[in-house]
């Protein structure tokens, strides 16, 4: 988790730099491939500010920090608080993952809540209620001495309603409701 909120405070528009990165690896060693990197704004605490929220400037992520990240540190996907990811006239960062098919994740928050380095990160099933796009739950699993967060039991997530025909593929590969 590289925590940019400092420089954010700063300037709202802020985008994650290359030099962020290799301060961040000063401090906690190279990014291993396969790695997920969080980028800790703290924009997602604005999310009661709908109307600012959705306005530029925001914080985001620089071409040349996921180029980086991803070409030359070979992590999984990157994550970050705001709903895109650059704020630039051509969404230039946001085109590029997308044109050389890299995963990212969107408005995540509690990011101040995660160690810098060490935790591991689960994908699981949707927290469906405020989301948008398409629906996943990112928990980080920290270290035992780690002083935040709670146990997946003490707060388990919204359930998702039973469906009657729950969905199966087709013959032509296609989602549908699975008849009875």
């Amino acid at each position: 988790m590289i925590d940019i909120s400092p420089s954010v405070r700063r300037d709202e528009g802020y985008h994650l730099q290359v030099a962020d990165i290799a301060a961040y690896e000063e401090k906690h060693g190279r990014i291993p491939a396969g790695a997920v990197v969080m980028v800790r704004s703290d924009w997602s605490k604005r999310w009661a500010e709908a109307e600012r929220f959705r306005q530029k400037p925001f914080p985001g992520v620089s071409l040349a920090a996921l180029q980086f990240l991803h070409l030359e540190r070979r992590i999984l996907f990157h994550g970050h608080e705001p709903l895109d990811t650059d704020t630039t006239p051509t969404l230039e960062g946001e085109a590029w993952l997308m044109h050389n098919n890299f995963a990212q994740a969107e408005g995540v928050t509690n990011l101040d809540q995660v160690p810098e380095a060490g935790a591991l990160i689960a994908i699981g099933f949707a927290k469906p209620l405020g989301g948008t796009g398409g629906f996943a739950r990112y928990v980080a699993i920290a270290p035992a001495n780690w002083p935040h967060g709670v146990s997946v039991e003490a707060v388990p997530g919204a359930p998702l309603p039973l469906q009657a025909a729950p969905l199966r593929r087709d013959a032509d590969g296609v989602m549908r409701p699975a008849e009875r």
